[in-house]
């Protein structure tokens, strides 16, 4: 059995968190994960745990105000600003693809001229998923983004029509990106920040720009092993990473502080005007993706096993595992991250140690055996 290093609670509120924080625990305990950290936020209050570390060399405590790569989590920001490009009149959701990107997707079964912007937002398009070709992904070290949707073309698409299935595909938002770069002539990270990051106050929020591969001080280290099953397998350190490969779909960075606010903000409808907000929480049938799960626009829902059901998104990317979810109408939400991308013990991969500290937040503990009032 590991030891976990010393644990850190902040709280202000009145809500009892110890079932979290004892799950936060096990995670290091049990799981071997090198730190984790949570914080929730529920009528103005919010409350912060920590187990592990942040540093293995150094053997410093995950902390509070650690920075750290989201991933997929970059995807409903993404959606926001699109939402509200719409909103604006600035596109529309029943554009399609080809209207903005002319001739961009087309080849082996894609067809930008029957794609709709909606289609890329809630994973309908059946534009295949570029990362799934590694082999092409690693063949260099920085893309852009017309490279990696040119990956995507290369191999044939999910299903012959848009609208017609379901699959998550990270080159969706790749083209997002590039819409709403085309619709506004300026950058996705420079829309990001100033519609979304400033007007909430995300001081620690941002989509890097191409040439910056750091996190910003004070961070976690990103432990990988590659998203290898293998318990024996190496571990390494992918801290520093060109992000790239990932962009709209998956490059961002933040803290659980800031991811709190930023979904509490968004699902309680801050953000979008009421029919985006409409089109935000109109989800889709999931399929091979989360267990008990269904897909908006950049947020999804998950029905926990004890029947309780959460709305946010997850991410994750090399050394680091993101999850965000909480009450559909944002009042109470939860954000943990994992700086590793495994799991071990009785779970398979970080998922399940972000499902039992949901469980364990939303569902009172109920399903964990804990006592919690």
């Amino acid at each position: 059995m590991k030891d976990a290093a010393p644990t850190a609670r902040v709280t202000h509120g009145r809500r009892d968190h110890g079932a979290a924080q004892c799950v936060l625990d096990e995670a290091v305990r049990e799981g071997g994960v090198p730190g984790i950290l949570a914080q929730a936020r529920d009528g103005g209050g919010h409350w912060t745990g920590t187990a592990g570390v942040a540093d293995t060399r150094t053997g410093r405590v995950r902390g509070p105000e650690d920075r750290f790569r989201i991933g997929s989590i970059t995807k409903t920001f993404t959606a926001t600003v699109v939402l509200q490009l719409a909103a604006e009149g600035r596109l529309s959701l029943t554009d399609t693809v080809d209207r903005w990107l002319p001739g961009v997707v087309k080849g082996n079964g894609h067809d930008g001229t029957t794609i709709t912007v909606r289609h890329l937002l809630d994973h309908t398009s059946g534009v295949f998923n570029y990362t799934q070709d590694q082999q092409a992904l690693s063949s260099q070290e920085s893309y852009a983004p017309a490279e990696l949707v040119a990956i995507a073309m290369s191999h044939p698409a999910n299903f012959p029509a848009a609208g017609t299935g379901w699959s998550y595909s990270n080159t969706n938002y790749i083209l997002a990106g590039m819409i709403v770069e085309r619709a506004t002539g300026r950058t996705l990270t420079a829309e990001i920040a100033d519609r979304i990051a400033r007007p909430l106050r995300l001081t620690a929020t941002s989509l890097p720009l191409s040439t910056d591969r750091t996190l910003p001080d004070p961070h976690a280290r990103h432990y990988t092993k590659l998203f290898s099953p293998d318990p024996e397998a190496p571990v390494h350190d992918a801290t520093e990473l060109d992000t790239t490969p990932y962009w709209a779909a998956g490059g961002m960075i933040s803290t659980v502080s800031d991811l709190t606010r930023f979904f509490g903000a968004l699902l309680g409808g801050q953000l979008l005007r009421p029919d985006q907000q409409r089109e935000l929480l109109t989800m889709t049938q999931t399929q091979n993706w989360l267990p008990r799960s269904t897909y908006g626009c950049g947020v999804s829902r998950i029905l926990l096993p004890s029947g309780t059901a959460v709305w946010g998104m997850g991410g994750a990317l090399f050394g680091s595992w993101t999850y965000v979810y909480g009450t559909r109408d944002g009042t109470h939400m939860l954000a943990v991250n994992i700086n590793a991308d495994w799991a071990e013990g009785r779970w398979q991969d970080p998922i399940g140690i972000f499902t039992d500290l949901l469980e364990a937040e939303f569902s009172y503990g109920c399903a964990l055996g804990f006592a919690v009032p």
